[in-house]
């Protein structure tokens, strides 16, 4: 799609939006959310004081107070989270890591809905693709999760719900931002990033619908960095639009379908290598996802199926040669929530996956019909509330992989919170079970047929404390993870690394509302993790915050992050043996102004992201931004 088409688009809807708004006056926007209401670790809303786990829930409203960000920025800021990749080039690809972990360890959910892509080296999910504009919250619940999630959930699962429909029949969304895109050396402070788009959306008695249109375009970094001042290199570009629909009827207050159709495209241009620039490389992805979800509610429980197919084609130009890569998936998950009593209730499902990737390179080719697999995966969960404050979550999952058999995951999650005071004790132990993926299997190349499945194990134990009538909120949790057959890339190919390594840590997290206009926000991660696991992965994590909202219409936020020292390694572009460095520490101030110019209807914002202009590296290498500014309107209709 061309972007001058979504640029004019976006500014016709624009200009329109604020006459409609004009002639208005103040509209409501969509419905509310559930007050303390998280979703992970059942799969149905369960009310937060009575999950086992210390869920961080990223609100809408929280969202609306950062605009302009990526998700990967967002999440970022994350106790236990490290999105290395997110303070770099727009087409920087991002790697992220919950509690020490890796990509393929981390499960990426969208409505619910599990997303990969199989064609990629460990077939995890690029978070590229989307815009965080079309996002209504985020939970992250860390910890192995493959009870409820399968392979891939190892170290924590990221559930991304997307916007719904509002409570009235029509209703809609404008937006448009601007920003730089410099790096600390290059000072060039002309706009370079354009960000805009568009929704509609509405709802009847028995119909609802959600269609919007998101775009970006930018310019203005190299995303490998010179290894002098004297050289300059030339700037990369990066270019995303997304679609989506969404469609939804209820015949009755029992019964309720949920279809879904969206199209994402990336495409951006990139360097050779660390130090390394190049004229001609690109990259392109193309996502299409189609999925269906009926829902049923009767008197004791409620069924529900999601399903989803998605296809995704990516083609690179590299060293004057194509490449294309093709994957598909299908995921069907029929799961039912059964109510035995006021105390208990149980979950018991099965999930079918399918998975296959086509590869044409210039040294070798692969077919579909070679690298596939699929699984079969029924699993059970019981989720026990007591009147007295004892939680407990347990349950078993067997994985049925067409290519390595059976392996049974299992959790068991107790709490406990206390009536006397506002005290919640977490712990859990569970297992998980990550399968290799199809590139590293089947490859012509790198492939190892010889590879086995990693397996991991966590535990965890904490609290959380709540004080003065919820304004102050303190929880901690310790966690050991142990990894056993983790799977390593060496130049000869993937192989398992023999032996068991463990990462090890403490995530605390603070917040204290003063009053109704000032909030302290604030968390620590400490994460310790073997050499042989420790790429990327900070020992220290700081991140501050404070939201100051003097009137309604007025909101500011200056934040500050702290990311240690991290072990990094400088490929050989030749042999890609390794050699080993150390990436110096660094911290990041930024701030954000939001003001209301309509109340509940049209929005202006500014924000200025490394107001110290620090010059550091994520990558051995590679650029990272340095100060820069945005400026944008948002408006509701």
């Amino acid at each position: 799609m061309n972007k001058k088409i979504v640029r004019i688009s976006a500014l016709f809807v624009l200009v329109s939006a604020c006459a409609f708004a004009q002639k208005k006056g103040v509209i409501q926007t969509g419905a509310n959310e559930l007050e303390e209401v998280v979703i992970s670790d059942s799969k149905f809303a369960l009310p937060k004081e009575k999950s086992g786990k210390v869920i961080v829930k990223i609100t809408s409203e929280d969202l609306k107070n950062r605009p302009g960000q990526s998700v990967a920025s967002v999440l970022s800021t994350v106790a236990g989270v490290e999105i290395n990749g997110n303070q770099s080039g727009a087409g920087k690809d991002l790697k992220y890591s919950i509690r020490g972990g890796r990509n393929r360890q981390t499960l990426i959910l969208i409505d619910g809905v599990p997303v990969t892509d199989a064609s990629q080296t460990t077939q995890e999910y690029d978070l590229r693709l989307l815009p965080v504009d079309q996002i209504e919250s985020i939970e992250v619940m860390k910890g192995a999760a493959s009870t409820l999630y399968g392979t891939g959930a190892a170290t924590g699962v990221i559930n991304i719900t997307l916007k719904k429909a509002a409570t009235k029949a029509i209703a809609g969304n404008v937006y448009a931002n601007i920003g730089t895109q410099t790096t600390v050396k290059d000072k060039d402070y002309s706009p370079q990033e354009y960000n805009q788009g568009f929704s509609f959306n509405g709802r009847t008695e028995k119909f609802n619908y959600f269609a919007s249109l998101n775009s970006t375009e930018t310019t203005g970094m190299s995303e490998a960095r010179p290894a002098s001042d004297t050289e300059d290199f030339e700037k990369d570009s990066f270019s995303r639009v997304n679609t989506l629909v969404k469609l939804g009827f209820t015949p009755t207050k029992q019964l309720s379908f949920d279809f879904f159709a969206n199209y994402d495209r990336l495409r951006n241009t990139f360097d050779n290598d660390s130090f390394v620039d190049d004229l001609t490389n690109y990259s392109k992805s193309e996502q299409y996802r189609v999925g269906f979800s009926p829902k049923y509610k009767y008197e004791k429980g409620e069924l529900v199926v999601n399903t989803v197919a998605a296809s995704i084609n990516r083609d690179y130009f590299s060293y004057g040669s194509l490449s294309e890569y093709k994957s598909r998936n299908v995921s069907a998950d029929a799961f039912n929530k059964y109510q035995i009593n006021s105390e208990l209730f149980v979950i018991g499902g099965a999930q079918y996956q399918f998975f296959d990737m086509s590869a044409n390179t210039s040294w070798s080719s692969l077919s579909e019909k070679l690298a596939t697999f699929n699984l079969i995966d029924p699993y059970v969960t019981a989720v026990y509330n007591s009147d007295f404050g004892l939680n407990i979550n347990a349950g078993a999952r067997l994985n049925i992989h067409s290519r390595y058999g059976n392996n049974l995951v299992y959790n068991i999650n107790p709490s406990f919170s206390f009536k006397e005071i506002p005290l919640k004790l977490v712990s859990s132990y569970s297992t998980a079970y990550i399968t290799p993926s199809l590139y590293q299997l089947y490859d012509m190349t790198y492939g190892n047929l010889n590879l086995n499945p990693e397996k991991n194990s966590t535990v965890e134990a904490g609290f959380e404390l709540n004080l003065l009538k919820k304004k102050i909120n303190l929880n901690t949790v310790a966690f050991y993870r142990q990894e056993d057959n983790s799977i390593s890339f060496a130049s000869t190919g993937y192989y398992n690394i023999t032996g068991k390594h463990n990462a090890k840590g403490v995530e605390t997290m603070l917040s204290y509302t003063l009053n109704d206009k000032l909030t302290l926000r604030g968390n620590y991660t400490f994460t310790q993790v073997e050499k042989a696991l420790s790429l990327y992965v900070p020992k220290h994590k700081v991140n501050a915050a404070i939201d100051f909202q003097p009137t309604t219409r007025t909101f500011f936020n200056v934040s500050y992050q702290y990311v240690d020292q991290r072990d990094d390694a400088l490929f050989d572009p030749v042999t890609f043996d390794p050699l080993p460095v150390v990436l110096d520490a660094y911290q990041l101030l930024n701030a954000t102004a939001k003001y209301e110019l309509i109340k509940n209807t049209m929005t202006v914002f500014a924000s200025a992201t490394n107001i110290l202009n620090e010059d550091f590296y994520e990558v051995i290498g590679y650029s990272t931004r340095g100060r820069n500014f945005k400026l944008g309107l948002n408006i509701n209709f």
